[in-house]
């Protein structure tokens, strides 16, 4: 974890469900935001549904991975009142991070006027399928629709084969992260002006953000990016390859790596190749090189393979199994492997935080809060109601 916590004394409403909101607002919360993740009575995030469900418990191990250091507050912001008290929460705070569907909070009576005549500060983080604007703006979304509308899926699966969604939800993550950068730069714009502002994160534009050259391939050279398996489109060799035991991944990046490639294993006839004389000559005739790499490969384990490149520098590793990665060394000593703070099952492992300094050993907060916990808490220290009113709130279904 960073040494220094930028985000402290900033507060989070946090109104969003199941990915990409909470997955932004665990990353504002290791940067140190207090993030109450405000939740409807009774049910709460859908994500806290969703299997496997931990043993010894009732909580879900992906509802875990994604709201760690939170406080939980129940609140049905469908009925006036509940909306009156998010109103007054939102009065003292600076971030609200919402992913309804465009139209969802002004149903409320929550949207960014009205927000914004309460706390003229405020920062509204608006996460959508389609963003808040355009003809789909009000079409549901999914990860695998933002996937599969953003052109990913089409470049993602075997040569040949069926398109293939991401083996992780992109479509959400990604939104995720671009919305914890945008809520940044806002809290440092209301540094400067002293005024929030309403951010519009669509899942689509993301994806479409992170097509990398794909575009630029199509619109200047006319062909249409298809699926080539893990290969670079315009690097070669850099693709995984099936040893005799496993697979295993190679990425030689330039022609010094290249050289360092043919003499670790023994092929030195092919440097000298014209056919495969560059990177250009080897990504035009991939089709070529690729099967006599594949031979070579299968005549020993990968352990071999990785060992003689490793040896020369060239970059290269294991396709490692989710069991591999929660014993890796590398990732172990950075903190990046965690056991989750769970009341009743300590086997739980969950991912570290990447934002870090140099040799900084913190971990972050890895208990998530069950669901309403922190309610009377909230409203007690934060807008003063005494617990007769508490009790009436949650006799009426509004907490």
């Amino acid at each position: 974890m960073l040494e220094q916590k930028p985000l402290q004394a900033i507060r989070v409403l946090d109104v969003s469900r199941v990915l990409a909101g909470p997955y932004c607002t665990m990353n504002l919360a290791d940067l140190g935001a207090e993030v109450i993740k405000v939740e409807l009575p009774g049910n709460g995030d859908d994500a806290r549904r969703f299997p496997p469900i931990i043993p010894n418990s009732t909580d879900s191990a992906y509802f875990y991975g994604v709201n760690r250091g939170k406080l939980s507050v129940t609140l049905d912001l469908r009925k006036p009142e509940g909306a009156a008290i998010f109103l007054d929460l939102a009065g003292l705070s600076d971030v609200v991070v919402e992913n309804f569907s465009p139209g969802t909070m002004a149903r409320f009576g929550l949207d960014y006027d009205r927000l914004r005549a309460r706390n003229p500060k405020l920062i509204l983080c608006s996460v959508s399928g389609f963003g808040q604007s355009g003809p789909m703006a009000s079409e549901p979304a999914y990860d695998i629709v933002a996937q599969a509308l953003g052109g990913t899926m089409s470049v993602t699966g075997a040569a040949g084969g069926e398109p293939t969604r991401c083996g992780v939800s992109i479509g959400d993550m990604v939104a995720a992260l671009y919305a914890t950068v945008a809520i940044m730069a806002a809290l440092r714009v209301r540094d400067r002006t002293g005024t929030g502002q309403h951010l519009d994160i669509a899942m689509l534009d993301c994806q479409v953000a992170m097509l990398e050259g794909a575009l630029g391939q199509y619109s200047a050279t006319g062909t249409i990016p298809g699926r080539i398996g893990s290969r670079h489109p315009s690097i070669t060799p850099f693709q995984q390859f099936p040893a005799a035991d496993d697979y295993f991944v190679v990425g030689v990046g330039n022609e010094s790596l290249w050289q360092r490639f043919c003499v670790a294993l023994g092929l030195e006839k092919l440097k000298d190749d014209p056919r495969f004389a560059d990177n250009h000559s080897r990504t035009r005739n991939h089709s070529q090189l690729d099967p006599l790499l594949r031979a070579h490969f299968a005549t020993r384990p990968r352990a071999h393979w990785l060992a003689l490149l490793g040896k020369a520098g060239v970059p290269c590793a294991p396709v490692s199994n989710v069991a591999e990665v929660a014993q890796n060394p590398q990732l172990l000593e950075r903190n990046m492997i965690l056991r989750a703070d769970h009341p009743t099952f300590a086997g739980l492992l969950v991912p570290g935080s990447p934002l870090k300094s140099p040799g900084d050993q913190a971990t972050p907060p890895t208990r998530a809060p069950a669901l309403g916990e922190h309610t009377e808490t909230v409203l007690r220290d934060l807008l003063g109601f005494d617990q007769a009113r508490i009790a009436d709130l949650r006799a009426r279904g509004i907490i």
